[in-house]
């Protein structure tokens, strides 16, 4: 079934490429709810996703001379979309409360492969592992066991300001290091491409 999907993706790409409009909607049909999931899990913004997406298929229409897919069409949109969310997340164009939930979103599978999934869930433990004690004990509290502000304070003896103070670092930390390792990657897979 995937071989059938790819071969199909190639040709509605051979189509695109010799400018058939046709071929772009096709795409969009076939597309455009699954990138919208995606993004949205991660902006919770449909505005913002909804630009997203268009502004791949623009793209998408407007170099499509020029693109080279490596792996499959379908993954080649999902790195688009990914790199737009976190281009727009960079830049501070989305809601400071993305990150709010952030553990738990990353706790529901992703729409293109575990293995993202897997690798992003191990990055963040890595970096909270990295926090002072007193803020990993805080971070994970809030996150992993949905304590309150106010039942960390009491369980930890520390006042609820201090609770948001931990957690604020962590969430710049987390943010920060994500940042960080996006745009490496990104670099990496221009490079790449």
């Amino acid at each position: 079934m995937t071989n059938i999907k790819s071969f199909e993706d190639v040709q509605l790409m051979n189509r695109l490429r010799l400018g058939d409009d046709m071929a772009l909607k096709e795409i969009y049909k076939k597309y455009w709810h699954l990138l919208f999931s995606s993004a949205y899990k991660l902006l919770k913004d449909q505005q913002a996703c909804e630009d997203i997406i268009q502004e791949i298929f623009i793209n998408l229409w407007n170099k499509r001379e020029l693109i080279e897919i490596k792996v499959s069409l379908k993954s080649y949109l999902f790195a688009s979309a990914r790199y737009e969310v976190y281009r727009q997340v960079r830049f501070g164009s989305v809601r400071e409360d993305i990150f709010e939930n952030l553990h738990e979103r990353l706790h529901t599978p992703s729409e293109y492969g575990n293995l993202e999934h897997r690798e992003l869930l191990s990055q963040i433990n890595s970096i909270v592992d990295k926090l002072s004690t007193k803020c990993k004990i805080v971070y994970q509290l809030s996150r992993e066991e949905r304590l309150s502000h106010k039942e960390i304070s009491c369980q930890l003896n520390i006042s609820t300001k201090t609770v948001e103070n931990h957690l604020n670092k962590a969430l710049r930390q987390l943010r920060i290091s994500l940042l960080l390792s996006i745009i490496l990657l990104f670099l990496k897979l221009n490079i790449s491409i």
